[in-house]
């Protein structure tokens, strides 16, 4: 049986992840990232409390749908909120637990329990299921907790803005469905080198669901006058990926999931624009969405999406910044 690749010494480790640059195309210290990643997916969802998580966002663009060409660094996860806060939720008729608070005053204290237990929950309940694992295979990380998100921490040095550790960023504020399971592979397996790596099963978000999240979440961007952020451009980058592989057009066919993100974000994620008034998530999936910034947020985007280039984040022969913009105002019509 091949050696774990957490078994080899640091020197080990390095000449594994160099040899297998030269066959799968991406720089070392993202396929070790990458690792960490598939690592953490197996620990979560192989664990009881995966039956409760849903993976969501780019990395489930990128691992589990393989959507995307691009490296995405962060695990985005929900933890479902009838789980969390059923004793706060209204029931259907059949005593069904429902996911949204019927009332605004109740959304606000619903949110308001939830940014307590959250926390409460990934202390008392991941970070020990991380570390149960990480003494079971032998895998040298330490973890680090910041409210409701936990880092695994493999290396004291980062490489630019790309960190030496996974952020798991939980939430708890939906169910994360529809989803259904995937087989997620580090990209390094590709190489086929004698070397064990990690593989995880996991419950990930549908590809349409995470369409209608992302260009809600861009439309805030553009009319909120929020500054950009770092790697935010990865979510443009996303929305043309998803367009390109025929996701979009299925997504903006099916009105009900649109309605059923503008419902979520509106109890869940009211916004206001960069004059004050609330942002109408209906409005936007209805036909109103916009997808391409004006003015100094056109200039932020732009910077960031070239320091993302700079950091080999996304692959070779992406499109240039204005061809993107082109593409996401196509969708965006």
């Amino acid at each position: 049986m091949p050696d774990s690749i957490f078994s080899l010494s640091a020197r080990d480790r390095a000449d594994f992840f160099q040899a297998a640059v030269a066959r799968v195309g991406r720089n070392a210290i993202l396929l070790e990232k990458d690792v960490w990643v598939v690592w953490a997916l197996r620990a979560l969802f192989e664990d009881p409390i995966g039956a409760h998580l849903v993976f969501k966002g780019g990395t489930s663009l990128s691992k589990a749908h393989r959507l995307i060409e691009r490296f995405s660094e962060d695990v985005d996860l929900t933890y479902d909120i009838r789980e969390l806060a059923g004793d706060l939720l209204p029931r259907a008729a059949g005593g069904a637990v429902l996911d949204i608070p019927a009332t605004p005053s109740q959304v606000r204290r619903v949110r308001a329990i939830l940014d307590e237990r959250l926390p409460a929950w990934v202390r008392g309940t991941v970070a020990p299921v991380i570390q149960a694992r990480l003494d079971r295979d032998g895998a040298q990380a330490t973890i680090e907790i910041a409210g409701s998100n936990l880092s695994i921490r493999y290396d004291q040095q980062d490489h630019g803005q790309v960190k030496s550790a996974v952020l798991l960023e939980f939430g708890a504020r939906a169910t994360g469905e529809p989803a259904d399971f995937h087989d997620i592979a580090c990209d390094s397996a590709a190489a086929g080198l004698d070397i064990d790596l990690p593989t995880a099963r996991a419950r990930v978000m549908k590809a349409e669901r995470t369409f209608w999240e992302k260009a809600t979440a861009v439309h805030v961007f553009c009319r909120s006058g929020d500054p950009v952020g770092n790697h935010k451009a990865r979510h443009w980058y996303d929305l043309e990926r998803l367009d390109a592989n025929g996701v979009a057009v299925i997504a903006i066919a099916d009105t009900d999931l649109a309605a059923q993100v503008a419902t979520h974000k509106s109890a869940f994620f009211r916004e206001n624009d960069a004059a004050g008034a609330r942002i109408d998530y209906h409005t936007a999936v209805g036909g109103g969405l916009q997808l391409v910034p004006v003015g100094p947020h056109l200039a932020e985007l732009e910077a960031d999406y070239a320091a993302m280039q700079a950091d080999g984040l996304l692959p070779e022969g992406a499109l240039t910044f204005a061809r993107l913009m082109a593409r996401c105002g196509e969708i965006e019509r």
